[in-house]
């Protein structure tokens, strides 16, 4: 279907209940519905919004197009949860329903100021002749709804266009402080700051001072917090050429670390690492979980990518959630230890493998992979294989690589840079925590040293784990826990 301005900014208020409850039963009954990860009740789904911790409950909104597969009116869908493992629909959505986001209720994040959830979030407001305006919108989550206050910043600030978004906010030493993405007049990317002592008037501080002057053309989502005395910026540079095995994607998505002097603004910092080195991951957002960790959900999807499901009018899903560590100078990922409550039945063989042997057969499922010796070349587990169908992850014990290959897997993404990722582990491989669903894959290599996420559309009756060595063989021991499903 090709889908007219008007059709993308039609309004989820502008359809009788009739048609939309067709939509959603449609949505429900598509090919490659998630069984455990959350994904849009219909329509499209993108990055995790307004995700924060407050009275025993998290909330955590995205963002979501109704009607379709395609980037149109852009609502906040909302849900709470007590554990991020099991949700619920929180009717409390962001709805462009003001001036200030007429087109569009775009990015932003949450903050507890004085004991309420405060959302902050970009408007996206259209004129008449087609030109954007951004606003920068602080709303109230009260128990009645969103309750919106006139925008804090309006338009951009000289010397940037109208690509200015996503607003994250946090508050440090009785200061609050709100990073948000920009574009330079000279079509160059960056972070700019504010500052505010009572949340309601800012300041602007000009821009995070970073080494990356020239590095793409616009950088969407940042994110700040502190791990251990050490500042961590996230963000995700659009335009950025692809280097070896580094930014394959259409859009990265990574961290510098350092220290910033908060008198500037300046960051002195290591380079820019991508988060995780899979085909679908984008614009995550971080909050301070109930015991003061700090936890990461991102968006299993990537914009200007025509995926399977398109044609089901559905697209994308979020991440499962992660902790953050820092260890030997490099973010660590490691999927929230709450995720275990999902686990039902396992199964578990520990075995010396030579030629190709089926090992397990499963769609949905955690699979735990420890390498206790590889005397061969290379370690092949192939994860939703059916004779000739398989997605593979291939560890070359030489080099140290580790590749997902999808190219095997099924129906393919449209507009992606070819069928495999790869990057060199840091240390020989030693473990394995693997997440598959209908119609995703993650993988945490050797205690989330590495994180590799994808989306994978293959055939229903691709079930089976197999393994194989070349040229040698591997030890290995492999549990498998079938997953309670839902994410309610």
């Amino acid at each position: 279907m090709e889908w007219t301005r008007d059709m993308k900014y039609r309004r989820i208020e502008d359809m009788d209940t009739v048609e939309y409850k067709k939509l959603k039963l449609n949505t429900e009954n598509a090919p490659w519905r998630q069984q455990y990860h959350i994904q849009p009740v219909t329509g499209l789904l993108n990055d995790p919004n307004g995700f924060v911790y407050h009275n025993g409950q998290y909330h955590l909104f995205y963002q979501w197009f109704p009607l379709g597969a395609v980037h149109g009116m852009k609502y906040w869908f909302h849900l709470v949860s007590e554990d991020l493992v099991y949700f619920e629909a929180d009717e409390r959505i962001v709805e462009p329903d003001t001036t200030y986001d007429s087109h569009g209720a775009y990015s932003g994040s949450a903050l507890v100021v004085d004991d309420e959830v405060k959302l902050i979030y970009t408007g996206n407001h259209r004129t008449e002749n087609w030109e954007r305006i951004p606003y920068q919108i602080i709303a109230a989550l009260t128990e009645d709804g969103v309750v919106k206050a006139q925008p804090f910043i309006e338009g951009a600030e000289d010397g940037y266009t109208e690509h200015f978004r996503d607003p994250k906010v946090w508050k440090m030493r009785d200061k609050y402080y709100a990073v948000i993405g920009a574009q330079r007049k000279d079509l160059t990317g960056t972070i700019v700051v504010y500052s505010s002592d009572d949340f309601k008037t800012w300041t602007f501080e000009g821009e995070l001072k970073t080494a990356y002057q020239n590095f793409g053309y616009m950088w969407e989502c940042p994110d700040y917090f502190e791990l251990e005395g050490i500042d961590v910026v996230l963000f995700c540079p659009q335009g950025v050429s692809p280097k070896g095995n580094q930014f394959r994607n259409i859009y990265q998505s990574g961290y510098i670390i350092g220290n910033i002097n908060f008198n500037d603004f300046t960051m002195e910092h290591d380079a820019f690492t991508e988060l995780d080195n899979g085909f679908d991951f984008y614009a995550p957002q971080t909050t301070v979980g109930k015991d003061g960790e700090r936890i990461l959900i991102g968006w299993m999807g990537l914009p200007d990518i025509q995926y399977p499901t398109d044609k089901d009018e559905w697209a994308h899903c979020l991440t499962l959630p992660r902790v953050l560590t820092i260890e030997e100078g490099k973010l660590m990922q490691r999927p929230i230890k709450a995720l275990a409550n999902r686990r039902l039945d396992s199964e578990e063989k520990n075995i010396q493998v030579f030629d190709e042997q089926n090992v397990f057969t499963g769609k949905c499922y955690e699979l735990l992979v420890n390498v206790e010796a590889i005397s061969g070349d290379a370690l092949l587990i192939d994860l939703r294989a059916s004779n000739n169908e398989y997605t593979r992850l291939r560890y070359d014990a030489e080099f140290r690589a580790f590749t997902l290959d999808r190219t095997h897997s099924g129906l393919l993404p449209e507009g992606v840079d070819g069928t495999t990722r790869t990057t060199l582990l840091s240390k020989p491989l030693k473990a394995l925590q693997i997440f598959v669903d209908e119609s995703s894959i993650e993988v945490f290599v050797n205690d989330g040293a590495h994180v590799f996420t994808s989306r994978i559309f293959p055939s229903e009756h691709a079930e089976a784990i197999r393994v194989s060595s070349l040229n040698g063989s591997a030890q290995l021991s492999m549990m498998k826990f079938n997953l309670k499903e839902g994410i309610s």
